[in-house]
């Protein structure tokens, strides 16, 4: 019988320095797209090496595969016994315009239960979720713990894949711990268990050589960006939905989301309506979705009267589980290719892509894990997808297909990650340290 008790008790005296680290997280800006950043990167992996040494770790490394360091710890306890890996990553988002934030994004401050800075949610506390796990139990885990924290799960773990070939043998186990998701709500914990994927490209629309003036040839000649304009246009229907021919969608769920909910953890203005039709979780969850999320053209300030000749949109489409990457980019050339209108050059530049995945959980693990969630925050963890992208677990699942994944969560549907004044509700993050606790003691029976 694993001794609750005991390890509440021990769980709950780590908080203090787990916390304290936390913060020391934070205050590295840890932005992994951002090459000015390139010596904080290597700066968190070195103190999340640290922290691994305090414990007394067998073995630490910071790993490289030409992107950015991750580190690898082993905690070795018995062959016998199982082994879990237990993964979050140190990687941030960037902050935006610091001063729109209201406080600065890289020194935590605690107002009320919410601790805010970049990274508190997504996804240091996740770091510091694991450590706590491991200090109650003083760098001894009853099972045989690999840990894996990733510097570039923010950018799409480009290199994830060579890092896990590379250290495949390092890197094997049982069971994958994934603190990098979300809960239902506060006091409602939730598991992952299905993610979309997502790829991006950018697309270069022209018409002109060069500007030209917009009085002599405006009406006669088109100007690239009202042409880009319009094919960005094609890409919904008048509902809101996905446009593009090809790309596996479905409206399977058991769970429902309501529209007032959507509107409270958005922040979406009153006025705005909602875009798509079916089950919100299914929009969310089970459905492409497309977002224009960048745009080069002429700025306001140095715009003159005229006509631009070039153009470029950056397109996000983030894809269903059951679909692949590279059937949903040939499905999306194959749209933009065929409504570019009045007979203008497209060039389109493939990016980022990260496959979706589903994370089932076998009746052992799932019996094991309900009970330390339930003991931890007093209620039944639900089973949810989400509709964001986690691409290191499709990586996982690929290089070890007999290992279970379990995808946890720290942060919350009003946490704000990727935004100004991300937050942590510190409550929750607690609980998770305690419940992974549990969990490691519950699957050492």
């Amino acid at each position: 019988m694993v001794d609750v008790a005991t390890i509440r008790e021990r769980a709950q005296a780590v908080l203090p320095s787990v916390t304290e680290d936390l913060v020391g997280l934070v205050a590295i800006p840890s932005v992994s797209s951002q090459p000015e950043h390139a010596s904080d990167m290597q700066a968190i992996a070195e103190r999340v090496a640290h922290h691994l040494q305090e414990l007394n770790c067998d073995r630490v490394k910071i790993v490289r595969a030409g992107g950015q360091p991750a580190v690898i710890a082993h905690f070795d306890v018995d062959p016998s016994k199982p082994t879990v890996c237990l993964y979050a990553h140190m990687d941030v988002q960037p902050t935006g315009d610091p001063t729109h934030w209201s406080s600065d994004p890289f020194k935590a401050e605690r107002r009320g239960d919410r601790l805010y800075g970049r990274g508190t949610a997504d996804d240091k506390a996740g770091v510091a979720a694991h450590l706590a796990a491991l200090r109650a139990f003083d760098g001894k885990p009853p099972v045989n713990v690999i840990v894996l924290i990733e510097g570039e799960e923010e950018m799409g773990s480009p290199t994830l894949g060579r890092i896990l070939a590379d250290n495949a043998d390092d890197l094997a186990a049982d069971l994958y711990i994934v603190a990098d998701c979300g809960n239902w709500g506060i006091g409602q914990p939730a598991f992952t268990t299905s993610l979309r994927g997502v790829v991006d490209c950018v697309v270069e629309v022209r018409t002109l050589s060069h500007a030209i003036h917009s009085g002599e040839f405006g009406g006669v000649v088109p100007d690239a960006l009202t042409t880009l304009c319009r094919l960005l246009a094609t890409l919904h229907d008048e509902n809101g939905d996905v446009a593009v021919e090809g790309l596996v969608s479905s409206e399977d769920t058991t769970v429902e989301q309501t529209a007032e909910s959507v509107r409270a953890d958005s922040a979406v203005l009153d006025s705005v309506q909602l875009i798509g039709s079916g089950p919100i979780a299914a929009r969310t969850w089970l459905k492409p979705a497309i977002s224009v999320i960048g745009l080069d053209t002429t700025p306001i300030a140095a715009s003159s009267n005229t006509l631009i000749p070039v153009a470029k949109a950056r397109i996000s489409l983030r894809i269903a589980p059951g679909d692949t990457g590279v059937n949903a980019l040939e499905c999306l050339h194959k749209h933009l290719e065929a409504k570019v209108e009045w007979g203008a050059q497209l060039v389109i530049t493939d990016g980022e892509a990260a496959e979706p995945c589903r994370t089932p959980l076998p009746d052992d693990l799932e019996e094991k894990a309900n009970w330390a969630w339930r003991e931890a925050f007093g209620v039944d963890p639900m089973q949810i997808g989400t509709g964001g992208t986690i691409g290191m677990i499709a990586e996982f699942q690929t290089t070890f297909p007999r290992a279970g994944v379990l995808a946890t969560a720290v942060s919350d549907p009003d946490c704000r990650m990727h935004g100004i004044d991300e937050s942590l509700y510190v409550p929750d993050w607690e609980a998770v340290c305690l419940a992974e606790a549990l969990l490691l003691a519950a699957l050492a029976e």
